[in-house]
């Protein structure tokens, strides 16, 4: 029988992410309750298009949905705590079964040691360097997933909010958007997964023009 697992955050207001659900109508004035939703495409769990950071490319409706499902590995990273890079050297270390058009999630469980409520769930998590993300092209990864905030530089929002940014700082989308690498960002339940290979799934809103999409990420395990 197969196992379904959950990788997506609850959507709920919070700091970061401007989210909001609100009635239209209620059964008090209506026979429905109604509800509206004022929503951040880039909160909580969502896959990015390549729009997202590079003008003229296609928009989230264009994107071939294979990019979101399919064949997937997990790297487990889960020793690395506070402010630790994923690495290179991590994935040279612990990635060795990654295999070309694969989707590969990197699984550091900071979600289970940090509230995501929290604003030290981004001035203290992990990170992804640069030579990490190089070390996935060269590997021809489909795409990548986290359970923690992907860039070193979202610290600052938090740690330095003055801070002047620079493009190149947003690592994972410098290198993997520029050769054609997708994102799922903001997974959870990464440790509920047992086996090595299984059935991804993070299938995207079909939201005409968007960059971006929220999205109800799951693993299934045979």
């Amino acid at each position: 029988m197969s196992k379904v697992i959950d990788l997506s955050l609850p959507v709920r207001e919070h700091w970061r992410w401007h989210v909001k659900l609100y009635p239209h109508h209620t059964f008090e004035d209506f026979f429905f309750l109604h509800q509206f939703m004022d929503y951040n495409l880039h909160g909580f769990t969502h896959v990015d298009a390549l729009l997202h950071y590079l003008p003229g490319t296609p928009p989230i409706d264009k994107v071939p949905l294979d990019k979101f499902m399919g064949e997937a590995t997990i790297v487990n990273l889960s020793h690395l705590g506070e402010n630790d890079g994923v690495t290179a050297a991590e994935l040279e270390k612990h990635g060795q079964h990654i295999k070309a058009g694969d989707i590969v999630l990197l699984r550091t469980d900071w979600p289970l040691k940090c509230d995501y409520m929290s604003k030290d769930f981004w001035g203290k998590g992990p990170y992804t360097a640069r030579d990490a993300c190089e070390w996935l092209v060269k590997r021809k990864v489909k795409t990548v997933g986290y359970d923690y905030p992907p860039d070193y530089c979202l610290h600052y929002e938090v740690t330095d909010p003055q801070h002047e940014y620079k493009a190149e700082e947003f690592t994972t989308h410098d290198v993997f958007f520029k050769e054609g690498i997708f994102v799922v960002e903001y997974l959870c339940n990464l440790h509920l997964i047992t086996k090595e290979r299984f059935q991804f799934f993070a299938i995207p809103v079909l939201i005409v023009g968007a960059e971006g999409s929220p999205c109800r990420a799951i693993a299934i395990e045979e």
